[in-house]
């Protein structure tokens, strides 16, 4: 059976060979063995693999904004994609627990454009302080015809890794173990497409527009390609805010790529528990008319883009009224209570156009 979708990404490959590579890094695990920098984790599949060092307990992730590059390269502005790589990056050891302290970064190019770095870097920088962290390395790699891309000025791919201590308040990493029946999921509202499902929305946009379609209006005021790079919200502050204040939280799914139900499925898989969603904050505009131009099944669209969902964070039922006024007290952040947890091994998902019931919930 193949997965491969109107994207052009085979998802099933993709999945095998992660799950190759995954492999082939966990039997080094036991090189650290009564080591500083033992691995610490229960369960595979975390955003983030803690390491212990004679009792600090640190978080490492690595990730990147894959296409989402090409959006800048059409647009000329570079100055936001700092907050995608950020996003990607230090919000995946905020989900697991770590409060993120340190990223570098790694720029692949063809050529060097000073002034194209200059932008990437200021945007870094802006990312940086928002989430108050430090950008303590990195390096940047001419590669020559390796790397391709959009016009003729400097392409390049972007990724990093980041580093983060477990939050005071835990003793262990959020993974979803403590995940029961009748706790309630609150979404938090994410404002654009993060840093995933680019390939599926340039794929649609020129199939509809051409090859120029960036430049095409959405509305009276941006171009598509503006839209589609309206940069990540960067989560790991609100949900530092949540941990400093000890609320209990029983684990929480970064909205990335798998969309909703693969990475609600990160949470779920430990304690084989299922997911009611009869309140999840809608999608962006341009998400649905990106559905309408493609003919993408809600289905499949929830398994692709965020759809208006950048977290989802599963917490005890009494806790609902503290949560929710302490992220939205915050700036920048809105929530509600999107559903619960049930005992089904499940996911649903309704909506006023139909509901959707995911059974496969075998991610990585």
């Amino acid at each position: 059976m193949t997965t491969q979708n109107n994207s052009g990404i085979d998802t099933e490959n993709g999945s095998s060979c992660s799950k190759i590579a995954y492999g082939w890094a966990k039997k080094t695990f036991a090189n650290r063995n009564n080591e500083p920098g033992e691995i610490r984790q229960r369960i595979d599949g975390l955003y983030a693999t803690m390491l212990d060092f004679n009792g600090l307990k640190i978080g490492i992730s690595s990730d990147g904004i894959g296409t989402k590059v090409e959006i800048a390269e059409r647009t000329g502005i570079y100055d936001t994609l700092g907050f995608d790589l950020v996003a990607m990056t230090v919000d995946d050891l905020a989900v697991n627990g770590f409060v993120p302290t340190s990223l570098s970064n790694i720029l692949d190019v063809d050529i060097l454009d000073h002034t194209i770095v200059d932008s990437l870097m200021k945007g870094l920088y802006d990312a940086a302080n928002f989430s108050k962290i430090a950008v303590t390395g990195g390096e940047i790699a001419e590669l020559g015809n390796r790397i391709g891309g959009y016009g003729d000025r400097m392409h390049f791919n972007w990724c990093a890794t980041g580093i983060g201590v477990l939050h005071k308040n835990l003793s262990d990493t959020l993974d979803g173990s403590k995940i029961i029946v009748d706790d309630l999921i609150i979404s938090v509202r994410n404002p654009g497409f993060r840093s995933n499902g680019f390939s599926l929305l340039r794929n649609i946009l020129t199939e509809n527009y051409g090859k120029e379609w960036h430049k095409k209006s959405f509305d009276a005021n941006n171009s598509w390609g503006e839209v589609a790079l309206t940069p990540s919200l960067i989560y790991t502050p609100v949900i530092t805010k949540l941990l400093d204040n000890n609320l209990s939280i029983h684990g929480i799914a970064h909205i990335t790529g798998g969309g909703v139900v693969d990475n609600l499925g990160r949470l779920l898989k430990i304690n084989k528990k299922g997911a009611l969603l009869d309140n999840v904050f809608a999608p962006g505009e341009a998400v649905k008319e990106l559905i309408h131009l493609g003919n993408v099944s809600l289905a499949k669209a929830y398994r692709y883009w965020n759809m208006g969902n950048g977290l989802l964070i599963v917490i005890p039922r009494g806790s609902l009224d503290e949560t929710l006024d302490l992220i939205n007290d915050t700036e920048s952040y809105q929530a509600q209570c999107a559903g619960k947890i049930i005992e089904d091994y499940k996911i649903e998902i309704q909506l006023h156009e139909e509901n959707l019931i995911y059974t496969d919930l075998g991610v990585k």
